[in-house]
């Protein structure tokens, strides 16, 4: 059995193959590539031969998969899995598990360093008090009694209400399957945008969620509202975010994704927006979660080999 790790993961080598040597023993022959390639050709080169592949989050689709015969499974070092033809894996009849969980801690985090940035105007104080200013106009609100909304109540969405009741907030939340979480009160997307002063997203990026979050439904936000998106870049409208900024529709947001991984064009629409924070996708990336990840991968291409697989998508 052949299984070959398209990318590092984030971890040194040798820690990696340490962990995978005590997942997996003598049943595979592994092969590690160092770099991260994401041109067609190339991952088809590399990918050849292989039972398994493992990777995080470049486009896997099939262009490639469909000139690796002998794959059966692809391991995705990741959460989401958009970027991966799932249904022609099906047709095929190869697996694909991902890494959920890994890094749901790391990305809630961010998510409340967001929210402390554009409530405290950490970043504009900054620049002021460099500059030989004052507080005068950066006057910001603490969290306690603000309604914060969460749009998906998954692992990570369920984190972000965790920490948000610890802040004393009002926590409301949208989700497509119905859910009782204590504390929290369920309502419309609708609902959620017209009544909360934060938006945290939180949902899969998939036919439903593509540009969720649009013209209309920032409108019905509050103008002294922020948008946090550390879910996937598409699940906004770009062009419309950045219009509600500079037309004042909503007070600020705080982007983690885009249409495209990074790095982004210079010239992206958001970066002329006012009251916006920015980061090169980097939610899921700690330390701690990237250690997380490769122990749920070693663990899945276990569970595959003993018949028993894990995470499928």
């Amino acid at each position: 059995m052949k299984v070959t790790f398209l990318e590092p993961l984030g971890i040194s080598g040798e820690k990696l193959q340490a962990m995978v040597e005590e997942a997996l023993g003598d049943r595979a022959e592994v092969t590690y590539y160092d770099t991260r390639i994401e041109d067609t050709e190339g991952l088809i080169q590399r990918s050849q031969g292989a039972d398994c592949v493992v990777l995080s989050n470049f486009k896997y689709g099939r262009e490639v998969i469909s000139r690796c015969p002998d794959l059966k499974m692809i391991c995705v070092a990741f959460t989401g899995v958009d970027h991966i033809d799932v249904e022609y894996c099906r047709e095929r009849g190869i697996a694909v598990c991902n890494c959920a969980g890994y890094s749901t801690v790391a990305v809630a985090d961010l998510v409340f360093g967001f929210i402390i940035d554009l409530a405290r105007n950490v970043i504009p104080c900054d620049k002021v008090v460099r500059q030989g200013g004052t507080k005068a106009g950066l006057v910001g609100y603490e969290l306690e009694g603000k309604k914060l909304g969460v749009v998906g109540a998954g692992a990570i969405g369920r984190r972000v209400i965790r920490i948000a009741q610890a802040f004393g907030c009002q926590v409301y939340a949208y989700s497509r399957t119905k859910k009782e979480i204590e504390g929290v009160t369920f309502v419309s997307l609708d609902e959620l945008l017209e009544t909360c002063d934060i938006v945290s997203l939180h949902v899969p990026l998939n036919d439903s969620t593509r540009g969720l979050i649009g013209e209309e439904q920032l409108k019905k936000m509050k103008n002294s509202a922020v948008l946090i998106n550390t879910a996937r870049g598409p699940v906004v409208d770009s062009q419309a975010l950045a219009k509600a900024l500079k037309e004042g529709v909503i007070a600020g947001a705080a982007v983690d994704v885009f249409e495209m991984e990074p790095p982004v064009p210079a010239d992206h629409v958001l970066f002329g927006a006012p009251n916006l924070i920015v980061t090169p996708h980097v939610a899921f990336a700690s330390q701690q979660a990237f250690e997380k990840r490769a122990v749920i991968v070693c663990g899945n291409i276990k569970k595959w080999l003993d018949g028993e697989p894990q995470n499928l998508v």
